[in-house]
């Protein structure tokens, strides 16, 4: 069961470290080439959205079908259980929606960097007019 969480866990921390080197300063042609290789590597790592779309809904079903730990009801060991599985379920709902936050950031910084650079290249060719 923890194998998903592991999984997405190790891809947001990818594109964290991603989100930080696209936006450091970096001289021209080496912040073409990275962002040119990570707008190459967005597509296929599209899929992080509908699998974080995926574990929310499965966050939600659980959520709505958990025995209720309320009252004298419950032992303390039970209790205990009842809110580790709660904090649990509110720690992956935060990584689901880093995942899909960071992936849409990544997109929106490289596509910002490709039409600036393209802007550029008119720029020039106006001048050399």
């Amino acid at each position: 069961m923890a194998l998903q969480w592991l999984v997405l866990s190790y891809v947001v921390a990818a594109e964290a470290a991603v989100a930080i080197l696209v936006t450091l300063p970096t001289p021209k042609l080496l912040r073409d080439r990275l962002v040119s290789f990570v707008s190459l590597i967005l597509q296929p790592a599209l899929f992080i959205v509908p699998f974080a779309g995926f574990q929310l809904v499965d966050i939600y079903w659980k959520n709505e079908h958990r025995l209720m730990c309320k009252g004298d009801v419950c032992t303390a060991s039970e209790r205990d259980r009842y809110e580790k599985s709660i904090y649990k379920s509110q720690r992956n709902v935060v990584l689901c929606v880093a995942a899909c936050f960071l992936y849409w950031s990544i997109y929106r910084i490289c596509k910002y960097q490709k039409d600036l650079r393209s802007l550029e290249e008119v720029e020039k060719r106006y001048k050399s007019k």
